[in-house]
C-alpha cells in the first residue's frame, strides 16, 4: 500500500465548531486519516465542521470522491461541511462538481466562523 502523503489536525474552533487543517494531498490513501479526522472533530459535540484546504498540495478525483462520502456521512449525521483557503484551482473543481451547493465555501478563516461555520 502506498504511503499517504496527508497530515490532518483537529481543533475546536468553539463548542459548536470544529476545524479540520488539510496539509498534504487529498487522494485514495487518504481515506482513513480524514474519516478519523472527522470522527475526531465530531466525538466532542461540534456539529459544524470547517475544512481548512490552505495548505492543500494536490487533490485528484478520488479525493473529490472521499469529499463527496464525507459530506453523506455529514447529512447523515446532521452535520455542517463548509471550507476555507481552496485555491481558484480547486474553488473552481468544487463549481464544476457542484460540491459548492453542498459544501459552502469561505475565502479565509474568519469568515468561515462569522458566517457560523
Amino acid at each position: 500500500m502506498t504511503k499517504t502523503n496527508i497530515s490532518l489536525k483537529v481543533r475546536d474552533a468553539s463548542p459548536k465548531t470544529s476545524i479540520i487543517d488539510i496539509q498534504g494531498e487529498i487522494n485514495a490513501y487518504a481515506e482513513n486519516a480524514l474519516m478519523d479526522a472527522y470522527t475526531m472533530a465530531t466525538s466532542q459535540g461540534a456539529t459544524n465542521i470547517l475544512l481548512n484546504f490552505t495548505d492543500l498540495d494536490y487533490m485528484n478525483s478520488s479525493g473529490i470522491g472521499l469529499l463527496v462520502t464525507l459530506l453523506i456521512r455529514a447529512q447523515r449525521q446532521k452535520h455542517k461541511l463548509a471550507a476555507f483557503g481552496l485555491s481558484d484551482h480547486y474553488r473552481q473543481i468544487f463549481e464544476l462538481t457542484r460540491l459548492n451547493e453542498a459544501i459552502l465555501i469561505y475565502p479565509d478563516e474568519l469568515a468561515a466562523l462569522a458566517a457560523g461555520g
